[in-house]
């Protein structure tokens, strides 16, 4: 019998009454003949609350604590959309990540799996059972339960799809599909009905409502990936290998407009200018999990240089302390910060190899009276770090300089 895995967010399962409306989605899934694997997310604000709950009582949670803790929200939302099924007359069953066989690496709080035992699951599936996981979480080889990050439930629901070789990967939340721009910050932003994996990875790497790693093993896998909303019977976004991705020369567009918030900088001053500095400095970073997205390095006649890096902000007092603890080693003058940034990104297929788009989002900002700190580009994408209270004024601009609320660009 064919399987989908559906995924369901925080804001599907929020209530008793929306947890009964994600039984009744399921229903009629496994009413058409098909069989289901089910992952959900934690209800509503639940993770967050837990995350307070944990700085009211520790200044500094333990990291394999805190995602013991903040495991428990999906334990909850699993247990009861199972018992919703049940009392509609379906046989089910919940399973937490580990007993689904979900295993990851030791990155407390950002881990990342590295294999699945889908021998469960399928077991259940024999016998008739829907089969509801919770997501965002796994377990080291040492039985410690991790958690994948925020968003991590896509990532457990692709990955149990490619591990039960499912036909696609629906994923159900509070929005339609996948917008040209954030709809609440642009309100003609254009639902997309398709976009391609390599486009969807830099969106959802910048801003758009979907986990990274999960787009990643979609392309992998080429496990097709389709977002809608489960509120409505509107028709969502595909995201598959698209037509532009298997010609060998893309045709060129702009596809849309990501934004990420929270965005912070570091520079390190009048580093000396020498083989190594970058590695020296970088490297503790990264066995520290901090994850660093824009670098700008400039050198002087004197022989040294500034480094400027870019970090979440929720990682910057973790990644201040590693830097600051190197300053002696690099021979830095010093090093300070700027919390307040954020990034747009003009995402589409083939733009760097392409003259005009990089002038033209240059322009377009320049015109909106918005300065630009940082610059980064990939082969489809271009970002830029502008002021956190500039960048929803940036997206607008962009979305309509690029004329983006038009179908067919």
């Amino acid at each position: 019998m064919a399987l989908v895995v559906h995924k369901y967010g925080g804001s599907s399962v929020a209530d008793a009454e929306r947890i009964r409306n994600v039984a009744r989605r399921i229903v009629r899934v496994k009413d058409s003949g098909l069989d289901i694997v089910a992952v959900v997310s934690a209800m509503g604000d639940t993770t967050d609350d837990l995350i307070e709950l944990a700085h009211t009582v520790s200044s500094d949670p333990d990291p394999r604590e805190m995602d013991l803790l903040l495991s428990t929200g999906e334990l909850v939302s699993c247990t009861l959309l199972t018992m919703a099924l049940r009392s509609l007359g379906y046989p089910a069953i919940s399973l937490s990540g580990p007993q689904a066989g979900i295993h990851t690496d030791t990155m407390y709080g950002r881990a990342r799996i590295h294999s699945v035992d889908p021998d469960r699951i399928k077991s259940e599936l024999q016998k008739g059972r829907v089969v509801v996981v919770a997501g965002f979480q796994g377990i080291t080889e040492d039985l410690d339960i991790t958690t994948l990050g925020r968003g991590g439930s896509d990532t457990t629901a692709v990955a149990l799809a490619a591990a039960l070789g499912a036909e696609r990967c629906d994923i159900y939340t509070d929005v339609e599909g996948i917008y040209t721009a954030d709809p609440r910050i642009v309100p003609n932003a254009r639902k997309m009905s398709e976009v391609g994996y390599e486009e969807m990875l830099e969106l959802a790497s910048y801003g758009a409502k979907m986990h990274p790693r999960s787009i990643e093993l979609g392309a992998v896998y080429q496990v097709p990936i389709y977002v809608a909303s489960s509120f409505t019977d509107a028709p969502g976004t595909l995201i598959q290998q698209s037509a532009d991705e298997r010609k060998m020369e893309n045709r060129i567009k702009v596809t849309g407009i990501a934004t990420q918030a929270n965005v912070a900088k570091i520079t390190v001053r009048a580093v000396p200018d020498r083989p190594g500095i970058a590695a020296a400095l970088f490297e503790p970073l990264a066995k520290g999990g901090i994850s660093v997205d824009t670098i700008v390095q400039n050198t002087s006649e004197e022989r040294t240089t500034d480094i400027s890096f870019t970090v979440s902000r929720a990682d910057l007092p973790h990644a201040l302390r590693e830097v600051e603890s190197l300053k002696e080693t690099l021979g830095a003058a010093s090093v300070f910060s700027d919390p307040t940034l954020a990034s747009v990104s003009v995402v589409g297929s083939g733009m760097q190899n392409t003259p005009g788009y990089a002038s033209r989002m240059f322009r377009i900002l320049a015109d909106g009276n918005v300065n630009i700190d940082m610059i980064t580009t990939s082969e489809i994408r271009i970002s830029c770090i502008v002021r956190e209270e500039q960048a929803a004024e940036a997206v607008r601009l962009l979305h309509r300089g690029f004329q983006l609320d038009m179908e067919g660009q």
